[in-house]
C-alpha cells in the first residue's frame, strides 16, 4: 500500500501547514511528514506572506497530489465520510463550508498584523487598526456557530473542518492577548486544549529557529 505523505512548512509559523495536518489527523489518515527547510526560498515566501500561490501543505496519496487546504478537506471527506469532517446535516454542512471558505480566502489584514508564532506570548500587543474589522467578523462567525450548534466546537460536540481552519486564528488571539468576548475566549481555550493542538505546539517549540530574522520581518 502506498504511504501517504504530507509536505509541511514550519510548525511554528505556518498556519496552512497546521490546517492540513489537523485535517489528516481528523480523517484518521496516517501520513509521513516531509518538512521543507526553513531557508528554502519558496518556503520563506510563504511564511512571510509574499507568495501568491501557497503550495504547502501538499498531500500525496495513492497517486493524487492535493495542495490546498480546502481541497485536502474535500478529498479526505470523499475518502472518509465516516470521519465527520463535515456535519451530517445538510444545512449545517453548507454553513461549515461557508465559514471555512471565508477564513480560507479572506482576513489578509489579520494575517499580516498577527502572524502565527507558537513560541511566544505577548501580554500586550499593538494591533493594527485595519485588523479590527477582521477580528470582529471572526467573533461574529464564532458566536453564530456556538449559539446555533451549542459548542464547544463550532458545529457542536466534535471538531470539524471549520475548527481546523480557525484553529490558527485562535492561537494567534492567544499569542497576542487579543481582547475577546467570553464566548470567543472560551472557544480559544477549547482549541488550545485540543490534544492535536498540544501535540503540534510541542513539535513547534522543538523546531530550531533556523531563520531568526522571521520574527523581525513579520
Amino acid at each position: 500500500m502506498a504511504v501517504a505523505e504530507l509536505t509541511l512548512s514550519s510548525k511554528n509559523y505556518s498556519s496552512w501547514s497546521l490546517r492540513g495536518w489537523l485535517l489528516c489527523r481528523l480523517a484518521g489518515l496516517e501520513v509521513v511528514e516531509r518538512m521543507i527547510a526553513l531557508d528554502d526560498p519558496e518556503n520563506r515566501a510563504e511564511l512571510l506572506l509574499l507568495s501568491p500561490s501557497v503550495l504547502v501543505p501538499r498531500l500525496t496519496h495513492e497517486g493524487a497530489s492535493v495542495w490546498d487546504t480546502l481541497a485536502i478537506a474535500e478529498y479526505l471527506h470523499e475518502l472518509y465520510p465516516q470521519a465527520g469532517l463535515y456535519p451530517a446535516d445538510r444545512i449545517a454542512r453548507a454553513h461549515c463550508r461557508s465559514v471555512s471558505g471565508e477564513i480560507h480566502s479572506g482576513f489578509s489584514n489579520l494575517r499580516s498584523a498577527l502572524p502565527m508564532n507558537l513560541k511566544v506570548r505577548h501580554e500586550k500587543f499593538p494591533i493594527f487598526p485595519g485588523a479590527r474589522p477582521d477580528i470582529e467578523r471572526i467573533e461574529t462567525i464564532w458566536a453564530e456557530c456556538l449559539d446555533r450548534y451549542g459548542g464547544p466546537w463550532l458545529f457542536g460536540q466534535k471538531p470539524t473542518v471549520a475548527d481546523t481552519m480557525f484553529a490558527p486564528v485562535a492561537e494567534r488571539f492567544l499569542t497576542y492577548a487579543v481582547t475577546l468576548s467570553p464566548a470567543s475566549a472560551a472557544y480559544c481555550r477549547t482549541i488550545n486544549g485540543w490534544h492535536l493542538i498540544r501535540e503540534w505546539i510541542d513539535d513547534a517549540r522543538r523546531e530550531p529557529d533556523e531563520v531568526e530574522e522571521l520574527d523581525y520581518e513579520f
